[in-house]
Order: C-alpha cells, then structure tokens, then sequence
C-alpha cells in the first residue's frame, strides 16, 4: 500500500473563503470520487496555526505504485491541482506502507 499526502500553503493574501479556494477545496474533496484507484480519501484544513503549518491536507491511500501512477495522470485529479496550483504552494510525500 502506498500513504500519498500533499500539504498546501496558500498563497500570501489568499483568504480560505475566496471563491478559488472555495472551488479548490471542493474538487479536493471529490477527487476520492473521481478516482478508482484510491482505496481512501481524506482531506481537510489544518486545526492550529503555527510558522511551519501547513493550511490543507489530503491524504489518499493506493495499493501499489501502478496506482499511484494512474491516480497522478487521472483527469479530475489533474483538474484539481491546477486549481491548487493557482492559489498555493505544496509538498509532497508518497509512503510505502509495509
């Protein structure tokens, strides 16, 4: 199984209730519907607020690296970090779970 989480930061002077977080968060939200391969899908906004938080998170879980792979390509979920993409910064990490 492979643990993929993305951090986002948004932007400075990016507000999380403008309208294109708004629309962001919500293909977040359906990617795990948009996307057979996942076998979870959770996202959500960071609860505490320190220097090296990050704002958003999502995490998916894949049974393996062929997965991952169709995931990364899959048309909504490339519709969705263009989105992201648009208002933040992000990192990420793909974890073999074992």
């Amino acid at each position: 199984m492979i643990t993929h989480i993305a951090l986002f930061k948004l932007k400075d002077g990016i507000e999380r209730s403008s309208p294109s977080v708004v629309e962001a968060e919500k293909f977040a939200r359906a990617v795990g519907s948009h996307v057979p391969e996942l076998v979870d899908w959770r996202v959500g906004w960071n609860m505490v607020d320190r220097d090296i938080s990050y704002d958003f998170a999502v995490i998916g879980v894949l049974p393996d690296l062929a997965a991952l792979e169709k995931y990364q390509a899959n048309a909504f979920h490339q519709e969705s970090v263009q989105k992201w993409r648009e208002i933040s910064d992000w990192v990420v990490a793909d974890l073999e779970d074992s």
